[in-house]
């Protein structure tokens, strides 16, 4: 990608059902974020996901008390793809759940059948 060109930023249709559920000032941000990402940026609320290989990316945001997710690949096609947004309920500290890490496994394997 050719630095100050945009990605499109697509979602899968699941990831953008919940996001949508996600209070409308945390979506802004988020947005926000998303948008500063797809120009080949790398926004400090943004870190690497271990264990999903490499370009996959989760927005960790707090937001009146709450955690909400993003999770975004960007080496999947040509565009930012999201895969996965929810709020982070754990009470065992900041590590993500094995069962979202496993949703997120299989969100993008089925993605790379797709659009292979």
């Amino acid at each position: 990608m050719v630095k100050g060109t945009q990605r499109e930023i697509s979602w899968i249709k699941v990831a953008r059902k919940d996001f949508e559920g996600f209070p409308k000032a945390a979506q802004d941000e988020i947005r926000d974020v998303l948008s500063f990402a797809a120009d080949g940026n790398m926004p400090e609320i943004v870190k690497p996901m271990k264990g999903l290989g490499s370009g996959v990316y989760e927005i960790a945001l707090r937001h009146q008390g709450d955690a909400y997710r993003t999770v975004y690949a960007v080496l999947i096609d040509e565009d930012l793809w999201v895969i996965h947004a929810f709020k982070k309920k754990s009470t065992t500290g900041i590590k993500t759940s094995k069962h979202e890490i496993d949703l997120i496994r299989t969100r993008i394997k089925k993605l790379k059948e797709v659009l292979s």
